[in-house]
């Protein structure tokens, strides 16, 4: 485990640090870690701002990629939420968050209920086995 915390609204610019050093730390580099870390911050976002005000998050490295996953306990999504993310108008204000964490990382994974929603994203490290 490189990262595990619970965070509110205001810890979100220290957190998006902490995770781009624990990413960098795990093998993310360029590019790929710039958009993990856009990724999470997007999710980091949502949870605050649709999940009730407080999130958790926690960071770690497996078989050569670098996880992160984000929960909240706020009512869940909608369930018309298009799989896999549509992109949103590009006039739509908001909307774009998970479309980005999907769009940004290699993997994405959703689970959402009446107890809250949770996200996993993972990227390919540089430190992974060809």
């Amino acid at each position: 485990m490189l990262l595990s915390e619970t965070f509110d609204r205001d810890a979100i610019t220290a957190l998006r640090h902490s995770v781009a050093a624990c990413a960098g730390a795990a093998g993310l580099t360029g590019d790929r870690l710039d958009d993990f870390v856009v990724a999470v911050n997007e999710l980091l976002t949502n949870a605050v701002r649709h999940g009730g005000g407080i999130g958790r998050v926690a960071v770690w490295a497996a078989d050569g990629d670098v996880v992160c996953e984000v929960s909240d306990s706020g009512g869940g999504l909608a369930s018309e939420r298009p799989e896999p993310a549509v992109r949103p108008a590009a006039d739509t204000p908001g909307g774009w968050g998970l479309w980005l964490a999907e769009e940004l990382t290699d993997t994405f994974e959703l689970v959402t209920g009446d107890d809250g929603t949770t996200v996993r994203v993972s990227s390919r490290s540089s430190l992974s086995p060809s």
